[in-house]
């Protein structure tokens, strides 16, 4: 038996639908859900994510903002221009595209982002309501595992999920979610000694470590659902991600392929909290 293929381009072309009504009723009430994009320098991965975002925005009937800064950019100068887009009524949305040149403080940067703008759902006061199970932005790729699981209707409740990496992006707010969902969650890093253990006794086996087909079928346990969050590249610059995917379709329950898979929904997730954001401006507008 053949794993049954979570199809993530499907699935986010369906919540896009549901983003596009509430963003047509946004806009009869005179709000235009406004994402800015900040990238700074010319990081060629960076720049395509930005244009995938920029073409998203304009799907759903969104305002886009790019905004382009030097490599050499000093960090007070991009806190001003953060400062001024939380101050803007018309900006719902404010993404600084990750990595930054190396002057800049990430962290500080991350911090001068208000928490009711922050769409990644990386600020900390997010990141907090998340932990406490609050309702808040949540961090768009972890967002998007969730709402695939749902759409397949693979139950989390009870089961154990093992999640392979420990980023603050993927790996720790992954955990995170399907705690909130009552799963039983076990984290493994590169630190983890017999990791094949862990992996086989995982009901959901996510893997966030962007290493191509690091996780093989002696990994995976019979008919287990498998996430696979990786974007890498194989010995032929082909696209692939961290699942061996030809031999582990052969055991799991239920896989993503790459690419297809959970990368379509992360950008649709963001399409969706910066929906969310205008939501909540506007309803603020009405308090």
């Amino acid at each position: 038996m053949e794993a049954i293929l979570i199809n993530g381009k499907e699935i986010a072309q369906k919540t896009r639908m549901d983003i596009a009504e509430e963003v047509k009723k946004l806009k009869e009430n005179g709000n235009v859900p406004g994402l800015a994009v900040i990238l700074v320098g010319n990081n060629h991965a960076s720049r395509t994510y930005v244009n995938n975002k920029e073409k998203a925005c304009k799907d759903l009937g969104m305002l886009s903002l790019l905004i382009e800064l030097p490599e050499s950019l000093h960090e007070n100068d991009l806190l001003a221009k953060i400062k001024e887009l939380n101050e803007d009524p018309t900006i719902h949305g404010i993404l600084v595209q990750l990595p930054l040149p190396k002057q800049i403080n990430e962290k500080k940067v991350i911090e001068s982002i208000s928490p009711e703008k922050d769409v990644d759902g990386f600020h900390p006061i997010n990141i907090g309501r998340m932990m406490t199970g609050q309702e808040t932005f949540l961090p768009c790729t972890p967002f998007g595992i969730m709402v695939m699981l749902k759409e397949m209707e693979i139950e989390t409740e009870g089961k154990h999920v093992v999640i392979v990496g420990r980023s603050n992006i993927v790996g720790k707010p992954s955990g995170q979610l399907f705690l909130n969902e009552n799963a039983t969650v076990t984290y493994c890093h590169s630190r983890t000694k017999d990791l094949k253990f862990h992996t086989r006794q995982a009901d959901i086996l996510v893997s966030a470590v962007g290493i191509a087909n690091f996780i093989t079928a002696d990994h995976v346990s019979d008919g287990a659902v498998v996430i696979d969050v990786g974007m890498n590249r194989d010995e032929n610059g082909k696209l692939c991600g961290d699942v061996a995917f030809e031999t582990v379709k052969q055991k799991a329950g239920y896989i993503t392929p790459v690419p297809g898979g959970v990368g379509p929904m992360t950008i649709t997730m963001l399409m969706y909290n910066t929906m969310k954001s205008a939501k909540n401006a506007s309803m603020a507008q009405h308090v």
